[in-house]
């Protein structure tokens, strides 16, 4: 078993033995952030709404919460936590951050867009926020090579799902996302809009490297 997973096992071990002798302890939030970075969803999912139970006001368990439910897929259970804990925290970062990822995969992209203003505004130096910010504007600028492909981009006769593919395939990640984007703006619901824009968006990040 690899060193990592050795050292992730012990913790486990050492937490769910603190939780034995003290069942009240708010070493649940620990454990079960455990539990989430090693696929135990439901574990984690069902340690936090016990947890929280108790200790309602609990962010840092919230969070967690709604990380987990997210790897679940569970998007709207998710935004429910991370609403709460921005109306207690309106300056919580990772919360707005997450808020914006389930906003964007439910196609609510100008609500994405108002959660990443708050992350920029909060934390100037967030690089991949902003950058994200850019593509997911309904103003944002073409980033294409050339000037007909620019227009093309901005010219919602070119926003389909069959010219962002094409954009994808031809590695031309952001201005599919823009496209993507675009058609999101008309139909929120679009199935493959809402598909294409994620793959559009992992498609940068591994360009990025």
């Amino acid at each position: 078993m690899p060193a990592d997973d050795v050292a992730t096992a012990q913790a486990i071990r050492r937490q769910e033995e603190r939780l034995q002798r003290d069942p009240t302890s708010l070493a649940f939030a620990q454990l079960a952030d455990l539990y989430r970075k090693v696929g135990r969803i439901p574990e984690a999912i069902a340690l936090c709404r016990g947890g929280l139970e108790r200790y309602p006001h609990y962010t840092t368990a919230r969070l967690i919460l709604a990380k987990a439910l997210i790897a679940e897929g569970a998007l709207d259970a998710a935004l429910v936590e991370l609403t709460a804990i921005l109306e207690l925290s309106p300056k919580d970062l990772q919360s707005h951050r997450l808020a914006a990822e389930v906003h964007r995969r439910c196609g609510r992209l100008d609500t994405a867009v108002e959660h990443l203003e708050a992350v920029t505004r909060l934390d100037p130096g967030d690089r991949e926020s902003r950058a994200l910010l850019s593509l997911l504007r309904a103003e944002a600028p073409a980033s294409g090579e050339s000037a007909g492909l620019g227009r093309a981009l901005a010219d919602d006769t070119f926003a389909t799902i069959t010219f962002a593919r094409a954009c994808l395939d031809q590695g031309l990640s952001e201005e599919a996302a823009q496209v993507f984007g675009r058609i999101l703006r008309r139909d929120p619901d679009h199935a493959d809009a809402r598909g294409g824009l994620e793959q559009a968006l992992r498609a940068r990040l591994r360009r990025k490297g």
